[in-house]
């Protein structure tokens, strides 16, 4: 009688058998890991959604009702004197000719105390004080709010302006105008939200005064150079030399489909603000094109702004305004910087006479058609200048002033600003902040706080820290606004 065979499968190799309490282990086991799989997922999810957010440039809701909607920094590059613009010390004149002792030490060496050459008078219901380099401005001086007291930490010009660019006088940090967009978002997805005008650029090292930093890019500062009228010189690029919109789209279309691909399997922030940058680019062809041409603006308007370089590019300014733009930021002085060493009465006169009237008239027509209830604008420099006169190497005076970051002035007006007030003071004859010191920190909280932000909770998580625009810094002056 034939045996019958016995089945390999039925007898497994020795030390494979598999108990039913080890199935059941083994298949809970894996039934878990696909929980775990699907937490992962949802965590990479949420983590894509919230990335996405941080890189969007969509409008986004504040900590509060704001009371500015937009911002119009008007920096005048190598620090104006705040003793002879917004800061009068009529004593300087009882000095005159002495040296006055227990000043802080200064960057170059000074001597007696240098009167301002130029008159102030008072302006306005308030009665503030402003010189005749200002009066312009000074007819609006009941809508500003001037600070008499900042300080900065150095009396060098590059970290001094990144400090009051960017919050950090040692790093490079996110400007202010990056912040803002990050904080808000912007209103107009045809435009950019930040853009940064200057006349002829600045040198290569100072353009970090509009980056983002370690923000995503798509919140860098657009740069225009508006020593220029026409348009594709305005903005590099503008327009294709070649081809025609429809096909231009097309391609757009094509390469968003490679960038989705190459994203997928990775994240860099860089690739978002990369591929945002094309849209952004197509999109303007058009929007920026009618922006930026200020020919449609009546005479009248032409006639108050006047036809300088700086009379067209704040005039630009409030017309990017009026589409949407969140942060504009202007610079006056890069060719012929507010860094007066010497012979400080012609050269201020000069550059004052570039900028006050562009200033009055934006001022003028943001009240008129309503805007300036919700534009705050900020006037100032990265820090003022000595109550005493520069020496030069063979000890003889040279008629201007050095760098003085121990005290100095900036004024605010707008959006959420107690006009016609004066906060704050220095000492006796202007070298130190005395009477409410006011750090930038202080400045960039309150200027948050206007805009709807709390300046502690408006943080970006970078390299295992959350950091913020104030550092572990900043006081919001409530006492300037409404």
């Amino acid at each position: 009688m034939t045996q019958p065979q016995t089945s390999q499968l039925t007898s497994p190799l020795p030390g494979t058998e598999v108990s039913r309490r080890s199935l059941l282990q083994r298949s809970a086991l894996g039934i878990g890991s696909l929980g775990l799989i699907n937490a992962l997922q949802s965590e990479q999810t949420a983590a894509a959604e919230q990335r996405a957010l941080e890189t969007s440039l969509s409008a986004r809701s504040t900590h509060f009702v704001p009371r500015a909607k937009r911002v119009i920094q008007f920096f005048l590059n190598g620090g104006p004197s705040h003793v002879d613009t917004f800061d009068p010390k009529p004593i300087l004149k009882k000095y005159s000719g002495r040296t006055v002792s227990d000043n802080p030490a200064t960057e170059r060496k000074t001597g007696a105390a240098l009167p301002s050459p130029f008159r102030f008078r008072k302006y306005g219901q308030s009665g503030t004080e402003v010189s005749e380099l200002f009066q312009q401005t000074a007819a609006h001086i009941d809508d500003i709010a001037v600070i008499r007291s900042m300080y900065a930490e150095v009396p060098n010009h590059e970290p001094s302006l990144m400090l009051m660019n960017c919050g950090d006088s040692v790093q490079t940090r996110p400007s202010f105008g990056a912040w803002t967009l990050y904080g808000l978002g912007t209103e107009n997805q045809n435009l950019p939200g930040f853009v940064a005008m200057c006349p002829g650029g600045l040198p290569i090292k100072d353009t970090e005064n509009w980056q983002a930093g370690f923000l995503p890019g798509s919140f860098q500062g657009s740069y225009v150079d508006s020593q220029h009228k026409e348009l594709n010189r305005l903005i590099e690029n503008i327009e294709h030399p070649h081809i025609s919109r429809q096909a231009q789209r097309r391609q757009l279309d094509l390469l968003a489909k490679w960038n989705a691909a190459h994203k997928a399997d990775r994240y860099d922030d860089r690739l978002d603000a990369r591929i945002q940058s094309y849209e952004l680019a197509f999109r303007m062809q058009q929007d920026a094109a009618e922006a930026f041409d200020i020919s449609k603006e009546p005479k009248h308007i032409h006639d108050m702004y006047g036809t300088s370089v700086h009379g067209r590019q704040t005039l630009i300014a409030r017309r990017l305004l009026d589409r949407g733009v969140r942060f504009v930021q202007l610079w006056h002085g890069a060719g012929q910087p507010w860094d007066n060493h010497s012979e400080i009465e012609a050269n201020h006169r000069k550059l004052a006479g570039q900028i006050d009237q562009p200033i009055a008239a934006l001022l003028t027509d943001l009240k008129q058609s309503g805007m300036l209830d919700d534009t705050l604008v900020l006037w100032g420099g990265e820090f003022g200048r000595t109550p005493t006169v520069e020496l030069a190497t063979n000890g003889k005076p040279i008629n201007g002033r050095d760098h003085n970051h121990y005290g100095f002035s900036v004024w605010l007006a707008g959006g959420g600003i107690k006009g016609g007030t004066v906060y704050g003071a220095t000492d006796e004859i202007g070298f130190k902040a005395e009477e409410k010191p006011t750090s930038v920190h202080d400045l960039h909280a309150t200027m948050l706080y206007a805009l709807g932000l709390k300046h502690e909770q408006l943080t970006f998580r970078y390299a295992g820290r959350d950091f913020r625009l104030t550092d572990v810094h900043g006081k919001v002056i409530h006492e300037i606004l409404r």
